[in-house]
């Protein structure tokens, strides 16, 4: 596992090359609303009582009937398939880098390069002909940890099989309505039922997706509050847009991942993908939303990164107040410096021995020393005056 430090989050790559693990190290710095999580995992005895993450299978036979299983063997749901119209297999693991290539083994896809495809920059498409494989990137946050999870989509004559890790439960909700869905599409061919079923396993996945833009969305609103607040460190303030814009980066890879697949899907260019052009125009509309959201993204992004100008704004304005003070002080002890400096040297004349050393016991020795004193101030102040009247002018 490789990690690369940035500032106080931690970018970690992980469950396979190219996915990343935003972590935070303080969280003290503002009051920002928490983001939204994903539902919680089975509890403890639940997880006792199953032999095996949670899965399930979602069959519609040939006759029109529907059967839903629920943590079978993976073997046992792949007995089914045959007699089966279309099949929908969800199998969570506790490592779907490590777990990938055997399930898919398991499953008969003998064609799709598995390493290749667990190896893509947050996603791959890999179309063979007969087998199709894909990966989507799938954002979650806990606790203030961004983590980007593959979401395996592998296809295979009549069926379909993802695969992810245990810690994300996105498409849970759309099995519990597979079963009507199953139903609307009974009637379709078979390519027009793996199109349909494709289309709304990327749209549930890209729905939690967005979720978390308004969420950051709201962070990034509550730090330029704290712009205008007094007593909140700028120097925190600073970190913390630096840190809010490099997870807005990574969320648009992920935008980006996501919108790279569905191109590759919009033309139905794979056999295994309709030609209907009603039902490739779904697809075109998940790349619409997708386009969208980048839009926001890169929006939220110019605003973090307008609100970096302005903490530089402020750092320069409190350097050149400083400077303005450095200045003043110069000018004051200019000032001092020359009307002392006459008198001072009246004075080291006297002493020299001129006038057989007699000079200062005259009655005007005192007041020539403080006539020149006096004048060599108003002249010094006159002349710092018209330095900095010049200056204000070419400015």
């Amino acid at each position: 596992m490789f990690i690369r430090s940035t500032g106080q989050y931690q970018l970690t790559y992980g469950s396979g090359p190219g996915f990343a693990r935003v972590r935070e190290g303080t969280n003290d710095m503002l009051n920002t609303p928490p983001f939204p999580q994903e539902p919680e995992k089975p509890s403890s005895k639940r997880k006792a009582q199953a032999a095996s993450p949670l899965n399930f299978c979602i069959i519609l036979s040939k006759d029109g009937r529907i059967d839903r299983q629920i943590d079978r063997p993976l073997e046992e749901y792949l007995a089914a398939i045959p007699a089966a119209s279309i099949a929908w297999i969800d199998y969570s693991t506790k490592d779907d880098a490590k777990e990938i290539e055997q399930l898919a083994q398991i499953a008969g896809f003998t064609k799709l390069p598995i390493p290749k495809l667990s190896t893509g920059f947050y996603s791959a498409y890999e179309d063979y002909d007969t087998e199709l494989g894909i990966m989507l990137p799938s954002v979650t946050i806990k606790n203030d940890t961004m983590t980007v999870h593959p979401l395996f989509v592998l296809i295979r004559e009549n069926f379909i099989l993802t695969v992810h890790s245990e810690d994300i439960n996105r498409l849970l909700r759309f099995s519990r309505y597979a079963q009507p869905f199953f139903k609307r599409i009974s009637a379709m061919c078979t390519c027009d039922k793996i199109t349909m079923m494709l289309e709304r396993i990327i749209d549930e996945n890209n729905d939690r997706n967005f979720e978390y833009l308004r969420e950051i969305e709201a962070h990034g609103d509550a730090i330029s509050k704290s712009l205008i607040e007094e007593k909140v460190a700028k120097k925190h303030i600073a970190h913390k847009i630096y840190q809010m814009k490099h997870i807005l980066i990574d969320y648009l890879n992920v935008l980006w991942a996501t919108k790279d697949v569905i191109n590759s899907l919009q033309y139905g260019d794979a056999d295994l993908i309709t030609n209907d052009e009603k039902l490739l125009g779904r697809i075109g509309i998940l790349s619409d939303n997708i386009e969208r959201h980048i839009e926001l993204s890169e929006q939220m992004s110019n605003v973090l990164a307008s609100g970096l100008e302005v903490m530089q704004s402020i750092y320069n304005n409190q350097l050149q107040s400083l400077n303005n003070r450095f200045a003043l002080v110069t000018a004051y002890l200019t000032v001092l410096g020359t009307a002392f400096l006459v008198p001072n040297t009246i004075a080291t004349i006297a002493g020299s021995g001129i006038m057989e050393g007699h000079m200062a016991a005259q009655w005007w020795y005192l007041p020539l020393l403080v006539i020149s004193t006096v004048v060599a101030t108003a002249v010094s102040f006159v002349w710092v005056l018209h330095v900095w009247k010049s200056r204000k002018d070419e400015a």
